[in-house]
This record gives structure tokens, sequence and C-alpha cells, in this order.
């Protein structure tokens, strides 16, 4: 049976990306049947990634079946990924995040969890020399993702190994890192086609403080104005999003990629004192300003209290 490879739903560029390098590694290099799926319509920048390196989409499923072997990869979550995943079969995890737990697997798997800040840096490790097999569409991907999980290189989950294999990739592919970043960051940062629903989920985690549960949304951008232009809409979309989402509030943070600071809304109360309380923050309007705070891993979701 053919092992399915996937991310966690709503796909960044991570999520789109590393499946399609796992998948290319265990067809060509292990002799396995392997194909790279997503969970959900890929971002803006990731659809950049797929048509900038002649790659195609992965098809979209919702679920997977009983006894379905498959690759977890870019998450350990069971709420980012589909519902029946512990009828799956598992047969390995390679991620860059926290351990959570909840996930079941029928036997023994591989397990690779590493503190850097791309999925895309641990599979370099891991293929090493047979890389040198893999087509430019798979090294690009795996730039690719490195730069938008680096936030090229600001983001403070960035490590050396992150900062090191870019550069070797981006020599091997004759690339500009700068130049290639800018066109990513500036697809990512197009958002006038999407709905404010779609804008609030597009990257989002489920996260509980207490007995508050949250969606912490993230929008990286370029343009902030853009999306902070949106402001009042997106504020009277939250409550709607969170009943349907079964959470209590979603936070927006709108991080400001060239700037290196995020803007938080604030509509009620709750987001007020969650504001103040977790980053120490003054909030007197409906929307504050962190300055530094880029990375939702190691700077929000640590510190959100409530």
């Amino acid at each position: 049976m053919t092992t399915l490879v996937f991310g966690h739903k709503s796909p960044d560029t991570d999520s789109t990306g590393s499946p399609i390098i796992w998948a290319w590694y265990l067809n060509q290099i292990k002799g396995e049947d392997a194909k790279p799926i997503l969970l959900g319509e890929p971002n803006t920048e990731a659809a950049f990634m797929l048509d900038h390196w002649k790659l195609d989409k992965p098809e979209i499923i919702s679920d997977v079946s009983a006894d379905q072997p498959v690759v977890v990869v870019d998450t350990n979550n069971p709420a980012e990924l589909p519902s029946q995943i512990n009828s799956a079969d598992i047969r390995a995890i390679i991620d860059h995040h926290k351990l959570v737990g909840g996930l079941e697997t029928k036997g023994p798997i591989d397990i690779r969890i590493e503190p850097v800040a791309c999925t895309a840096t641990i599979m370099w490790k891991m293929i090493g020399n047979d890389l040198a097999q893999a087509p430019t569409g798979i090294k690009g991907a795996m730039l690719s993702c490195i730069l938008s999980d680096t936030l090229e290189f600001r983001s403070p989950t960035t490590t050396q190994e992150d900062t090191a294999i870019a550069h070797s990739l981006a020599e091997d592919l004759g690339v500009s890192i700068p130049d290639y970043a800018a066109r990513m960051f500036a697809a990512k940062s197009d958002v006038s086609a999407f709905s404010d629903a779609e804008l609030l989920r597009m990257d989002s985690k489920e996260y509980t403080v207490g007995d508050t549960k949250f969606r912490v949304s993230v929008l990286e951008t370029t343009a902030p104005a853009t999306v902070l232009a949106r402001k009042d809409s997106l504020m009277s979309t939250m409550q709607d999003v969170a009943s349907e989402d079964g959470v209590d509030q979603v936070l927006l943070f709108v991080v400001d990629i060239l700037n290196e600071e995020a803007t938080l809304l604030v509509p009620n109360a709750l987001v007020k004192t969650t504001a103040e309380k977790s980053f120490g923050a003054t909030v007197s309007d409906d929307t504050v300003v962190l300055p530094g705070v880029v990375s939702r891993k190691k700077q929000i979701i640590p510190n959100l209290a409530v």
C-alpha cells in the first residue's frame, strides 16, 4: 500500500514542501511507494514555491483510512492531523516542534524531532549524500522551507544548521537568498483573494491556556498595512470563527517580517488581558505592537497567559 506523507492542516511552505521532499526520498532512494499529500489548500507562499520550482500540487485529503501507512512531518500534534490518524499505520514522524503526545502507533517507529527551525533542515541531514541525486525542484523546496520557517534567518528559532544548509542549497541552485526570499515573502503578503475567515485560519494552531482555548493565528507579511486595513472586519469575524472551531478566542498576530515586530488585534477584554499578561504590553487601543515578536513557536505560544 502507498505510504502517504503529510504535514499539518492549513499547510504552509514547510508542510507543503517537506511531504514532497520525503516522498521523493522514499520513492527514489529507499524504493518504497510513497505519495505527498496535503490536508488543505497551501498558502500563497507555498503555492509560489510549487509554481517556481515546477512541482505538482499534492492531492488534498480530509481524513485517512484504517491501517493506511503514513509518515507525519512538521507536526506531532493530533489536533493538527486527520481525525482518524490513530487508526492509521504511522510509520515515522519527522518534526521540529515540542512533543505534544496523543499519537498512537501500531508498533515501534522512527521518530526524529530536533530543535531546529525547519523540518526540511532535518530531512537534509537524514538524506545525506543521496541528496546529490535529487532534482532541482526537491532542493528548491528544501531551500524554500528553510527560508520560510526562519523568515530569512530573522526568526529566533533559526539555528546555525538552518543557515548553513540554506546557504549550501542556494549555492548549489545558483539562487540569491535575498532576492528569492523577497519574492517568497511578496507572495505570502498577497492575501487579497482570501476572506476574513480564511485569513484567520490560514496559519493557525489551537492552544489551551488553563481553561481558555485559543486559535493562535499568525500572518507573516512584508505589507502589514494591507492586512491591518481589514482590521475591523477581521475582528468582527473572530467570534464566528471561534464558535465554528470550538475555541474561546482567536488571537491574530500580524507579523511584520522586515521590521521584526507583531501587531496583535485586540477586539475585547480577554485579548487585552492576554496581551498585557503575556507580553507585558500596555494596551490602550484595538491593536498593540509587540516589538521583536515574530515566532509563534518560541515567542508567542510559550508566553501566553490569561
